[in-house]
């Protein structure tokens, strides 16, 4: 038997074919755009995701003797996008992304709204999904009167799927509607925000079957009866793919974006820290995350400006790790969330002198976005949560100083995965093999451990005051 994990991503997609162990097969991607039509705004269009799908699909089947073997298929997808359909199922006006910002008045105005924070168990940040359709039905008031269902991207998948308005608990903990405590739509938030319950997709666990393929779709792709799981929002699918379910289990992931996340047994929201708590895509279990927008995009934007690479910059400076030199960058490039929830913050260098170097640049943005990290680590060790060895991933974790520089700061060991890492299409697929009854405990475990990066024991006071600066210039530049 094989397995089909799909991870709807905001620049590509990607289709990860696994055996019945879970080990990859194959594996195809499609490059998505994203269209910018007024500064703040970030749109895409829905049919460029079922392009992208079948485009993988078609590659798959012809590449891959595996794919006819199909029976179950996991989606995880970038969160919060406001994808509205209509009554016929068309989609009404393009899906609104997670990175999208029109809605900060809105999203202000919900926030202070009584109860929300305390039943959504987070901040109602701009990119959540309920201030944009707030702000739909103030600005396009002709298109949110034709809303009969909304669905984040991964639900609009699992649609094209099943035939089904279905989305997962992880997923839809990212809207600003659900009791994420409960695990159910919230009517309270719902009536805050101005929607309906029959206006939402049904819910299932990220592990359950949200359906069956659609037998068209079957007889087109040459497969037999195949059970679609409820699927995952990115970042928890990416925790299933590395098999962070329980207390103590989590990852530092340094993308364009950087997240610390903690896998939780048990809800423990704490909103007022701009920390994210959600549901886990298996039942009975939550995470929490902090989240920096600018982590590895910071050094991409300094490699820009010099017309350098980023991995050039950084093996210029050696593999030596130092105490944090004199000047310091503060990486709010976009803003901040954790622990700020600061839209309007921009990013400085502070110590600049006649001396300074190319070198004690760089190494300031990787020095900084190790203590915006530790932010997050800060918040999450201040709700209980267990951060002793943290899976390192994404791009920026190919170099072996800014590891340094990251577990030194955060003071937790980071291990680094074995062979090659798929994420969320990985977590995706491990969804649909428990979704069509492989055992959980058997699918989600992690994986072997290439190399652990200690934190220097030496440089550790040295780090403490470099981030007791850093914490210190927020302040200075807020406002």
């Amino acid at each position: 038997m094989a397995y089909l994990g799909i991870d709807l991503g905001t620049s590509g997609l990607r289709a990860l074919l696994v055996d019945d162990a879970g080990s990859p097969l194959a594996s195809v991607e499609r490059a998505l755009s994203t269209q910018h039509p007024h500064p703040g705004w970030s749109e895409q269009d829905p049919a460029t995701w079922i392009a992208a799908l079948e485009a993988a699909v078609a590659e798959l089947r012809d590449t891959a003797p595996d794919f006819a073997a199909i029976r179950g298929i996991g989606v995880a997808g970038h969160m919060h996008g406001a994808t509205l359909l209509d009554a016929s199922d068309q989609v009404i006006r393009p899906c609104i992304l997670w990175n999208d910002t029109r809605s900060h008045a809105e999203a202000a105005a919900l926030d202070a709204a009584p109860q929300v924070r305390d039943l959504s168990g987070n901040i109602v940040f701009p990119g959540f999904t309920a201030p944009k359709l707030a702000w739909v039905r103030a600005q396009e008031p002709d298109h949110f009167a034709r809303v009969a269902k909304v669905l984040l991207p991964a639900a609009y998948l699992n649609l094209y799927l099943t035939g089904d308005h279905v989305a997962d608990m992880s997923d839809s903990a990212g809207t600003s509607w659900l009791d994420v405590g409960a695990r159910d739509w919230s009517d309270l938030l719902l009536d805050a925000g101005g929607m309906r319950r029959d206006q939402m997709p049904r819910l299932v666990e990220g592990s359950a079957p949200a359906g069956q393929l659609r037998p068209d779709l079957a007889q087109a792709w040459g497969l037999g009866q195949v059970t679609v799981a409820g699927g995952a929002g990115d970042n928890a699918a990416a925790a299933c793919g590395i098999g962070a379910l329980a207390e103590g289990q989590g990852f530092v992931s340094l993308g364009t974006s950087g997240v610390v996340l903690a896998a939780r047994d048990g809800y423990h929201p704490a909103p007022e820290t701009a920390l994210h708590t959600f549901c886990h895509a298996v039942p009975g279990r939550w995470y929490q995350m902090g989240v920096m927008l600018s982590a590895a995009g910071s050094l991409s934007w300094l490699a820009q400006m010099l017309g350098r690479k980023p991995a050039d910059l950084v093996a210029d400076l050696g593999e030596g790790l130092t105490a944090p030199g004199a000047v310091t960058f503060l990486p709010y490039l976009s803003g901040e969330r954790t622990p700020h929830n600061d839209a309007a913050v921009r990013g400085a260098f502070t110590g600049l002198a006649a001396g300074t170097d190319l070198a004690d640049m760089t190494r300031a943005v990787l020095e900084g976005v190790a203590f915006g990290l530790r932010d997050s680590a800060e918040a999450l060790r201040a709700t209980g949560a267990q951060l002793d060895q943290l899976f390192a991933v994404g791009g920026g974790a190919s170099s072996r100083l800014w590891l340094r520089m990251i577990a030194t700061a955060l003071n937790v060991s980071l291990a680094l995965p074995a062979g090659r890492e798929f994420g969320a299409a990985l977590g995706a697929a491990r969804l649909a093999m428990v979704a069509a009854g492989a055992d959980e405990a058997r699918v989600m475990s992690p994986p072997q451990v290439d190399e652990v990066i200690a934190p220097d024991a030496d440089l550790r006071a040295a780090f403490d005051d470099g981030y007791a600066r850093f914490r210190a210039l927020y302040p200075k530049l807020a406002g």
